[in-house]
């Protein structure tokens, strides 16, 4: 996107484009050749990079121009800044905006977008990057006019994200996609009418595919926002503009989509199915080490001074008494005014008596609470360094052991439970702190500190003076000579957050206090400024420790006036004349930053600026620029001292200040690809993707270093080859306190040469530095093993990327330092995350491309893809105490799902290179195959028949239902077939066989009288669930009439509800209506008119008031083929169809059931399912007349005001059967899942049942629920069993004597409304475990419970008499082996007889109804069920003593999505995705083309919604292997779902495409 005075860059012509886009796409090429031909083809449209670049000098004095730049660009960090990553890349986003790809921007609600006045905000108060200190922040009042001003660095407004190719030889990379989102503004009321837009099919050329959404940058309309948006291939583009938004950008992502990474191999299929991820072949041409191996680089000799002390405490006592009033440390206030000067008397004195009554006044004489040898934290803010100095010094005297802590600030502070575990471990029972830091400790009501999270119950001790008792005149404390006992414990945050304790011998804290004073050339009485932290690193080594040593004056400048004023520490250095600071880049930084004013700066006195982070390779920025701006000010170039140390082994190198300024410090341009492999290359070929390092000087006086593998065994390296540095030394880190594990990893290395030879026979330190030794002994550092990120086999370090992401216009969207990169394990590979605070006044669209210039600018100059982009609100991240960000808290909160970003950017397609091939389907077994009986390919035939129907009852002799229900009324007219409960459990109504036949028969006269209705004409049944709808049934029977039961419309949803009502009878051609006059009423209100044209439905007629005279005659019907009723449902694909369902069809349905339930007069049966359709209505209206049993109706829709009732009618009705649907099953579990010990032990409130008296005697009494007596609870469903809701049923109401082999599920589907039903008597439903990676390529292979990939199934109930079923190739129709996936065919005297649409089009779908197999048994006309499923013959017998066939179901072939060749089920991808984040209430997934749309409701706050996406994506990617497209978040209660429970997954995809969801978020996943 270009704003309109931007220049055009050159583009090739539309037509040589075009020409270029077709060549290149044709072919299957590989990915390499497809690099070629592309480099040759665009050469001359790609700028080419700048020359070579060597080793550069020294800078000089700055001209005008570039010291210019540097000034304007100042509110950049320069931690991470260099010109020269700066112009490489604004480079490479140049290169992208000539070849802009579309992509979507995020939609959000707008309640998500939040709009923040900024005078109201309080920015963060931090910008450290990846440290843990945090330098001043964005509030410093004198710095706002910086703040403001716009960085100097290039057009602002760049393409969107798109393929980066880069043309140089050493960078073809494989081409990356990185996508965003594009934006869905909130709907007003208005609705914008829909245009329809034709969508584009895949099968369609490249340019025809490339059409997208533009818009201009004008004033949007009220409906809704239209951004730039274009998409196209790296090439060209022809925009086009669109009205159907999501319809449009999903288009755009399929297009962007479009190239593969690389084209699918051919893989035959192999019988053991592993899925094997794709290893990262190594790349034949990447850069290997060539040198010699590197010899360990010796120090020189620790020189022996006779004067130097034999302990530091003696150091202190020399000091103490020889020159007490000799200033030791001087304090400042937030004002930069001295507070408080600590003498060496004063020193000496003050540790004396702390170590007395450390020793003598905590606890008692007998038992003291501290010996020598102990343990004791110090607790101090960063603001007292005399009272840790006085601390740290008494714990030496007094010889226990010291252990430096944070303050914690509260309860829940970052990393402080880890700080806690350290101090348990430790044993720490005391806690040293001062007067000011105990007040300032959080408090108890009864003002105790209470005890924080994860620490130990410590005795907090304040040093202070005033509270000590006076040491006795003979008491002294023993100083002896340094030996190998602990001196002191420094802490250190690992990478994963955990804390360890670092140990230092009081030997090696000497001799690296000598080290240090022979590196840096320190005399007595010199004076220091210390901006550190003191109370570990570099902060504590010069000054605290080295500084008592020599007798020097230590300036403390504490963190809160470096925040109010940056040039604190050099005005120090000015007013003290100190020879020595110790800084941090950063510190240089802010100097920078805010010297503009100062006019009498000198740094002449300076002989040493020791870099603390000298090791960070970005640190050259900074020393680079401070020197150019303070060399006018007396700073001279050799002062710069940059150093290199870790926690473990100390200072490892220091580069000394040298008098001699004609030799240049070491530095080198590095290439960050050769870099990536661990290769130390110069680079000379283009500037950008380079690292320039600085030498950090030479190895520390009296130390060994040498460099090793990182990995595997400690082995040398070459000398051009990347390593951890490892040193051998006395001042090193001893161990990790309490960890003989780790310490041996890490402080008992021997490293080795390349022919296996020990190099040493003492041991190294490994220092966690990785880099090299150049040449003259130099070392040079270029990360840190913390830092380290392995992606696919190659090395990138997380401050690189920083550097990378900051170079991308960072002031104007997010915080400088305020930056995570971490990497989590996302399918068996590290993926980069990136995560960043959001300023407060950045809009969704600035941010937006901010994000999509960061990926093309990581993509460009690392090579590497990121995985997830994350901005977070400004003060979200946690902090370290010191201001910093906490990064392995971040990174928990992000695996947790719970950073709340305000925006995400996913790129799975970009990184995730190693998903298996994809699948190449083989033809199956065609008609020349051999069969040998039941044998195919040496497989059983995967067939099975339920037990034969007989003719038993005499109700069997009649073939029509009609005819049995005047048999009944006439030979048993009391017997009750119905009985309605109500929502109070009161019976409402009941129907006996005569009560029954009279009410048909005064139907059948009103249809005749007032309908005027002839033979075969179609009725509408629209009743509520209850005795009505089975009356009027029977009545349409006995008119000769064909009756259709319709669900009626919901009078507080009638505007979608009622058009549905209105489509089934126009579809069947009802010639009538019949209804209640409720519902009457009803549709001639206001609101159904408003909906419908009333003035189209056929006539209506209310039943309410029935004729009272007969019917001339009844309709004796003479066809048993003939029509008994049409049977109307939506399916779980969305399909309304209505299938035909003969008389003959009827009588074998109802005998079947009868059959398998043992269904007789005397038996009760309670019926919880809707009784519109499929198995619920036959049950509800059919069953009782035709078995005489009785039917207890308890309508679904009661449940929701009384979730007890079906389970409290079965127990009191001491019912053996019942049925029920998944969605009256949940209602119970959810509803009664906390209430099973009250429902157990509670009596009956209200007397329900009552007026059942006279037909079940006794069945109210004063006790609780009891379910021993069920025998079958079956769930009547179409779909696959839900396994872990059964479960979970059975498990809540066990107790209450429910048997959990009672609980089973029913199996019908369209063409066939019940297959399969578990019945009262044969084996128990078995459940299988099968390996759900087979699955996907339609074979079936059990497994053992809990195995990887396991997917447990169960038996969708047995096989009803009457039925045979075979399992069959859906697309070939050939007859399939038991180990094989296929579709479910079945053949039943109950089948279908075909679809009824009334317009002519049954025979679309006639082979539905009427199949035949293509060879085997060619004869059988069987019914394709569409449902996807395999038989497995079990160890179990059958009632007839053959061995049982369980039919497993796995799901609808129509939802069933082919994805990278294999087959994946809706189900089994959400139930992962539900298993993601706890926020998820309810998902469901559907294709769109190629790509997977997920739709999550989110149960939470909207704040959560973000979340979501990358524990979604990440979730199917590790799997099933796939990567989500679009992942959209909605409100609950979003998901359609029909009355059997069903989602309905293809109605939420065309409400999706239409943009009718609201969505809270739509993420775009590229």
């Amino acid at each position: 996107r270009r704003s309109p005075g931007q220049n055009q860059p050159t583009q090739p012509s539309l037509a040589l484009s075009l020409s270029i886009y077709l060549y290149l796409f044709a072919g299957d090429i590989t990915q390499k050749g497809y690099e070629k031909k592309r480099s040759k083809l665009i050469r001359a449209y790609v700028p080419h990079a700048g020359g070579p670049m060597s080793h550069r000098a020294p800078l000089g004095p700055p001209s005008a121009a570039r010291f210019h730049r540097r000034r304007t660009s100042g509110t950049r960090d320069e931690r991470y800044r260099s010109d020269v990553h700066t112009e490489a890349v604004q480079a490479v986003l140049a290169r992208h905006v000539e070849r802009k790809v579309a992509v979507p921007m995020p939609s959000k609600r707008r309640s998500l977008v939040v709009q923040t006045s900024m005078d109201a905000y309080t920015p963060p108060d931090s910008s450290s990057g990846s440290e843990e200190e945090a330098g001043p922040g964005d509030d410093m009042s004198g710095m706002e006019h910086w703040m403001s001003r716009p960085s100097q660095l290039g057009p602002a407004h760049l393409g969107s994200t798109s393929s980066s190719v880069l043309v140089d030889a050493e960078r073809r990379q494989r081409q990356r996609r990185a996508a965003g989102r594009l934006r869905w503004r909130t709907r007003t009321s208005q609705h914008l009418a829909h245009t329809h837009l034709a969508h584009t099919h895949l099968g369609q050329s490249h340019h025809q595919q490339s059409h997208l959404s533009q818009s201009h940058h004008g004033k949007s309309s009220p409906v809704l926002t239209w951004l730039f948006c274009v998409c196209l291939s790296c090439l060209m583009c022809t925009c086009v503009p669109v009205s159907s938004r999501v319809s449009a950008k999903i288009q755009q992502l399929v297009n962007t989509l479009k190239q593969p990474r690389r084209p699918p191999l051919r893989e035959f299929f192999v019988d053991d199915f592993d899925e094997l991820l794709e290893v990262q072949q190594p790349d034949p041409n990447q850069p290997r080490p060539e040198g010699a191996e590197m010899m360990p680089v010796r120090g020189e000799a620790l020189g022996v001074v006779t004067n130097w002390p034999p302990s530091l405490e003696a150091a202190l006592q020399r000091w103490g008494t020889i020159s007490p009033k000799a200033p030791c440390l001087t304090s400042l206030d937030t004002a930069g005014k001295p507070l408080y000067v600590l003498t060496y008397g004063k020193l000496w004195s003050r540790s004396i008596k702390l170590a007395y009554n450390i020793l003598h006044k905590l606890g008692s004489k007998q038992e003291p609470m501290v010996r020598p040898g102990d343990r004791v934290a110090l607790v101090f803010p960063n603001n007292d360094p005399v009272a840790f100095m006085v601390a740290f010094y008494g714990c030496l005297l007094a010889e226990v052991v010291p252990v430096p802590i944070e303050v914690p600030l509260s309860r829940k502070d970052a990393g402080s439970q880890q700080i806690g575990f350290l101090l348990g471990s430790c044993g720490v029972t005391v806690a040293l702190t001062s007067d000011a830091c105990h007040k300032g400790l959080p408090k108890s009501a009864t003002g105790e500190i209470p005890q924080f999270k994860g620490w130990p119950k410590l005795l907090w001790f304040v040093t202070e003076s005033k509270h000590l008792s006076k040491p006795p005149r003979d008491w002294f404390p023993h100083i002896k000579d340094a030996n190998n006992d602990t001196a002191y414990i420094e802490y250190k945050t690992c990478k994963d957050g955990s804390v360890l304790g670092v140990t230092v011998t009081r030997i090696a804290l000497l001799t690296h206090c000598q080290a240090l004073t022979q590196s840096c050339s320190y005399t007595e009485a010199e004076t220091i400024v210390n901006v550190l932290d003191f109370k570990k690193d570099v902060g504590l080594w010069h000054g605290i420790l080295t500084s008592v040593m020599n007798m020097m004056h230590v300036i403390s400048v504490p963190y809160s006036l470096m925040k109010v004023n940056p040039l604190s520490w050099i005005q120090k250095v000015c007013q003290y004349k100190a020879k020595v600071a110790c800084v941090k880049s950063r510190d240089m930084h802010w100097a920078l930053v805010a010297h503009k004013d100062q006019k009498d700066i000198n740094l002449s006195s300076l002989r040493m600026l020791l870099v603390a982070d000298g090791s960070n390779p970005w640190s050259i920025s900074s020393c680079d620029a401070f020197l150019n701006v303070f060399q006018t000010k007396g700073l001279r170039g050799e002062v710069i001292c940059p150093c290199a140390s870790s926690p473990e082994a100390l200072t490892v190198a220091i580069r000394r200040p040298v008098e001699d300024s004609s030799q240049p410090p070491g530095r080198g341009v590095l290439s960050m690809q050769g870099l990536s492999y661990g290769v130390v290359r110069v680079d000379t070929e283009e500037r950008l993707s380079v690292l320039t390092v600085q030498d950090v000087g030479t190895v520390t006086p009296g130390g060994l270093v040498c460099v090793v593998k990182p990995e595997g065994v400690p082995q040398l390296c070459q000398t051009d080859e990347i390593g951890e540095l490892c040193v051998c030394s006395i001042a090193t880190g001893t161990s990790y306190y309490g960890l003989t594990g780790m310490t041996k990893n890490t402080f008992e290395v021997y490293p080795v040469s390349s022919s296996g030879g020990l190099i040493s026979e003492y041991a190294f330190v490994r220092t966690g530095l990785l880099g090299f030794i150049g040449p003259g002994g130099l070392v040079f550092i270029t990360g840190k093993m913390d830092g380290l990120i392995m992606v696919s086999g190659r090395r990138h370090n997380a401050d690189d990327i920083v550097a990378t992401a900051l170079a991308v216009e960072p002031m104007k969207f997010v915080y400088r330092g305020r930056i995570a990169v971490f990497s989590v394990t996302v399918l068996r590979d590290e993926r980069i995350v990136v995560v960043a605070e959001q300023r407060p006044d950045s809009t969704e669209e600035d941010s937006f491309q901010w994000m999509s210039r960061v990926l093309q600018a990581i993509d460009s100059i690392h090579g590497v893809g990121v995985f997830c982009l994350a901005l977070v609100p400004a003060n979200t991240l946690p902090k370290t105490p010191l201001g910093g960000i906490h990064l392995s808290e971040i990174k928990q909160l992000y695996l947790e799902g719970g950073l709340h970003p305000c925006n995400v950017l996913m790129c799975p397609h970009t990184c995730v290179t190693n998903l298996p091939k994809p699948r190449q389907k083989q033809p199956e077994i065609g008609p020349a195959s051999v069969m040998v009986g039941n044998l195919v390919s040496g497989k059983r035939i995967a067939q099975a028949s339920g037990r034969d129907l007989g003719q038993t009852d005499d109700n069997d002799q009649f073939l029509f239902l009609s005819e049995v229900l005047q048999w009944r009324a006439q030979t048993t007219p009391d017997h009750v077939l119905y009985t309605l409960l109500s929502s109070r459990g009161a019976v409402s109504s009941s129907l006996t066989c005569l009560q029954l036949h009279k009410r048909a028969e005064r139907v059948a006269a009103l249809l005749m009288e007032r309908g005027g209705l002839q033979e075969g004409d179609h009725v509408a049944l629209v009743y509520p669930p209850g005795i009505d709808l089975i009356a009027a049934f029977y009545g349409c029977l006995y008119a000769g009439c064909v009756p259709i039961t319709v669900r009626p419309p919901h009078p507080q949803n009638i505007s979608t509800t009622l058009p549905t009502v209105k489509m089934i009878v126009e579809v069947s051609h009802s010639a009538c209506v019949m209804t209640t006059a409720v519902i009457c009423k009803l549709l001639r209100s206001k609101e159904a008119t408003a909906t419908v044209d009333i003035r189209n439905w056929p006539p209506v007629l209310d039943t309410d008031d029935l004729p009272k005279k007969k019917p001339p005659a009844l309709y004796k019907p003479t066809n048993p083929d003939g029509l008994a009723y049409l049977d109307f449902s939506v399916s779980t694909t969305g399909m309304l169809a209505g299938v035909q369902m003969s008389h003959n069809a009827v009588g074998a349905f109802c005998r079947s059931v009868k059959l398998q339930c043992e269904l007789y007069p005397s038996r009760e049966v309670a019926i919880c399912l809707d009784p519109y359709c499929g198995l619920g209505f036959v049950l509800w209206c059919l069953c009782s007349v035709y078995s005489g049993h009785q039917s207890i109706l308890i309508p679904p829709v009661e449940l929701e005001s009384n979730p007890a009732l079906w389970l409290l009618a079965v127990s009191q009705l001491r019912v053996r059967d019942t049925f029920c649907s998944y969605s009256v099953m949940e209602l119970c579990t959810k509803g009664l899942g906390l209430q099973t010990e009250a429902l157990k032990v509670s009596t009956a409130p209200t007397r329900p049942f009552s007026n059942l008296s006279p037909l079940l005697p006794s069945v109210v009494q004063a006790r609780g629920l009891d379910l021993s007596r069920v025998r079958a609870c079956v769930v009547v469903a179409e779909e696959r069993p839900r396994m872990s809701l059964t479960h979970s049923f059975s498990k809540l109401f066990k107790d209450l004597g429910l048997h959990p082999r009672s609980v089973s599920t029913a199996f019908g589907c369209r063409v066939n409304l019940a297959i399969c039903l578990q019945g009262t008597s044969g084996p128990d439903p078995t459940t299988v475990y099968v390996d759900m990676r087979a699955l996907r390529h339609d074979r079936v292979r059990l497994v053992e419970r809990g195995s990887p990939h396991s997917l447990p199934l169960m038996e969708s109930g047995k096989i009803l008499p009457g039925v045979r079923i075979i399992i069959a190739n859906p697309e070939t129709k050939g007859p399939l082996g038991d180990s094989h996936l296929g579709e479910i065919w079945v053949h039943s005297a109950h089948n279908g007889s075909g679809y009824y649409s009334g317009y002519g089009e049954e025979v679309l779908q006639s082979d539905h109804f009427n199949s035949r197999l293509s060879f085997g048994d060619t004869q059988t006309v069987w019914a394709r069920t569409g449902y996807l499923g395999f038989l497995r013959r079990t160890e179990l017998t059958d009632a007839n003593g053959e061995r049982h066939d369980a039919l497993f179901v796995v799901g609808a072939l129509e939802e069933a999505m082919e994805l990278r060749g294999m087959r994946y089920h809706p189900i089994d991808i959400e139930t992962s995705v539900i298993r993601a984040h706890k926020s998820i209430m309810e998902c469901a997934v559907f294709p769109w083309t190629n790509l997977l749309v997920v739709v999550v409701e989110l149960e939470g706050s909207e704040q959560e919604a973000l979340d979501l996406v990358p524990m979604v994506t990440k979730a199917v990617l590790e799997e099933h292997y796939l990567i989500v497209g679009v992942v959209v978040v909605t409100d609950i209660g979003v998901i359609p779902i029909n009355s059997r429970g069903e989602k309905q997954r293809m109605h939420l995809r065309d409400g999706f495409l239409q943009d009718q969801l609201d969505p809270i978020y739509v993420a775009y996943n590229m």
